[in-house]
């Protein structure tokens, strides 16, 4: 197989927005060999929890999303602190965002959310027996409602494009190849 790899010519930051960094790569193409600018967007990786009570309900989130311009309905998540692995930045995520505790947190795996030019990943975890054992202890800029479903309501949930979050849909697809 051809060697498709872009040979990097130069590669500087142009900014920093809170929430990630951005960078200009300029590279070769190695069909071409012309140089051509991209943009790169580089932050913390971010987690996504599938927790499951001892119902085997799932605890999902709904909160507003901006992008969007409507409430989401989701599973927790958020972003990796610097220093966390990803099952550590789960069970904060989780506990924080909705009270909720488990046990046996279970690394499920991690996909690209977009390689075009986003550079860092998102995780998915399980946490299993969860029950509420504390109040939310939200940011300042968030407002969560916690809802429980079962694991058909979620994947109607998908199905009717009520959970349109592709991140969200991709952790259930982890979460599909454990059985």
């Amino acid at each position: 197989m051809k060697n498709n790899d872009w040979e990097t010519v130069s590669d500087k930051p142009i900014g920093n927005f809170r929430i990630f960094n951005m960078r200009e790569i300029t590279a070769k193409s190695p069909r071409t060999g012309k140089e051509h600018p991209f943009i790169v967007l580089e932050g913390n990786d971010w987690i996504n929890i599938i927790a499951l009570t001892p119902e085997k309900k799932i605890v999902l989130v709904k909160q507003y999303r901006f992008g969007t311009s409507k409430s989401e309905l989701e599973i927790p998540g958020g972003i990796i602190e610097t220093g966390e692995n990803p099952v550590e930045a789960g069970i904060r995520e989780l506990k924080e965002e909705t009270g909720y505790v488990g046990t046996n947190p279970t690394y499920l795996g991690h996909i690209d959310p977009n390689p075009a030019f986003q550079a860092n990943k998102c995780h998915t975890i399980i946490i299993e027996n969860c029950e509420k054992k504390d109040e939310q202890k939200l940011d300042p800029g968030e407002d969560i409602q916690v809802e429980l479903a079962t694991v058909k309501e979620v994947k109607s949930f998908i199905d009717d494009g009520i959970i349109r979050h592709s991140l969200v849909i991709s952790a259930f697809r982890l979460y599909d190849t454990l059985k």
